[in-house]
């Protein structure tokens, strides 16, 4: 074990360990998930004491006071005695908030904090993008403005075509970038709360717990999904949220892949003519054999993160699928997986996609 406590025996995903911001590697972390368990917990019982459950303002602070103080190896015991996360998790805040313990989780379903919690990342992570890509669009626009009335070769069919200009193709690479922004910003706008919605989607054991008063389980919905910061929830639902939420987003986020491919294949190509190249730092090695070479490197690291990008669209896609009835767990462990790789993978595509628009070389009498 090093220094800086990385266990080098260990497999690391290159998202977490090469590419990706510390704040997106954050929002995906176990202490943002659990923390926002605990959270959720909180909301659910303090909207209950509300509306009239025996909840008191003692238990409330106890849970209050305890959301980050996590005991994962207790967790993690708890997890192998009982097979099942969401239950370690309740019975793990339990035991630093005893006198709340009766109360946690009180109604609820595993899916109401783990789908909600899904949820609160995908809105958050989505927060984190956009306005990396907002910024990336406000550099080529620049580089645009700059280089509008310089005069270069159009090539169609990877053939010298009509005259065009180098701010002229780079509007072209704009216009797809914005398509890319509208679309975070429409999935996002369109992200929906769970909520409060009970085993199957049927809300039964809420009303169970309000002596069947209807009108008090739609206020718990309503003041649950104010609490976590969103400002709809699902009407209808059934064990989880549709999965098609799931493929919506990193629909977008395939669409934005293919956007950055061309973009940096375009430059890739240029860089062959030498027309236009990325930035190369001074110390830097273009090839251990040839070290005088200039390689693309941060446009072909773009392009491969973007294959994977597009890739990982068929996932959510096939998971949606096979959802029988109410829900199937075979969406658990791969969502685990996709997730979290799509939003790191777009959030590293964007951080290395400012540096090449920050330091775009363009030289004028080559393309003269």
């Amino acid at each position: 074990m090093s220094q800086d406590s990385t266990d080098y025996n260990t497999y690391r995903t290159p998202l977490s360990s090469r590419y990706a911001s510390k704040e997106m590697k954050i929002n995906f972390s176990d202490q943002k998930k659990f923390s926002t368990w605990r959270k959720l917990w909180l909301y659910l019982a303090q909207a209950e004491k509300e509306l009239g459950i025996d909840i008191t303002n003692e238990q409330l602070e106890e849970m209050r006071k305890n959301l980050t103080n996590i005991d994962y190896k207790q967790a993690a015991m708890e997890e192998k005695k009982f097979k099942h996360d969401v239950m370690a998790h309740v019975h793990t805040f339990g035991a630093v908030c005893p006198k709340a313990a009766p109360i946690i989780h009180l109604g609820a379903t595993s899916c109401y904090v783990g789908d909600n919690t899904d949820l609160i990342v995908l809105r958050d992570g989505l927060e984190i993008l956009k306005p990396k890509l907002a910024t990336c669009i406000a550099l080529l626009r620049n580089f645009a403005m700059e280089h509008k009335d310089l005069p270069c070769l159009s090539y169609t069919h990877l053939q010298a075509a009509q005259v065009s200009t180098v701010g002229k193709r780079a509007c072209i690479w704009a216009q797809d970038l914005l398509m890319d922004l509208k679309n975070m910003e429409r999935v996002s706008s369109e992200l929906r709360f769970r909520g409060v919605k009970g085993t199957t989607g049927t809300q039964a054991s809420f009303l169970a717990l309000f002596d069947g008063d209807a009108a008090k389980v739609k206020e718990l919905d309503r003041k649950v999904t104010e609490l976590a910061g969103f400002k709809s929830h699902f009407i209808i639902c059934g064990q989880t949220y549709s999965r098609k939420v799931d493929a919506e987003v990193l629909s977008v986020f395939a669409s934005f892949g293919a956007t950055v491919h061309k973009i940096c294949t375009d430059i890739r190509l240029l860089s062959s003519f030498k027309e236009l190249e990325e930035p190369f730092e001074a110390d830097q090695i273009g090839s251990s054999a040839m070290p005088y070479k200039r390689n693309p490197m941060r446009c072909e690291r773009i392009c491969s993160l973007a294959r994977l990008l597009i890739s990982l669209i068929m996932n959510p896609l096939q998971t949606a699928s096979v959802q029988w009835m109410e829900r199937t767990l075979d969406d658990s462990a791969n969502r685990r997986v996709v997730l979290p790789e799509a939003y790191l993978g777009a959030d590293a595509i964007l951080m290395t996609l400012q540096t090449i628009f920050e330091g775009l070389v363009v030289y004028p009498k080559v393309i003269a």
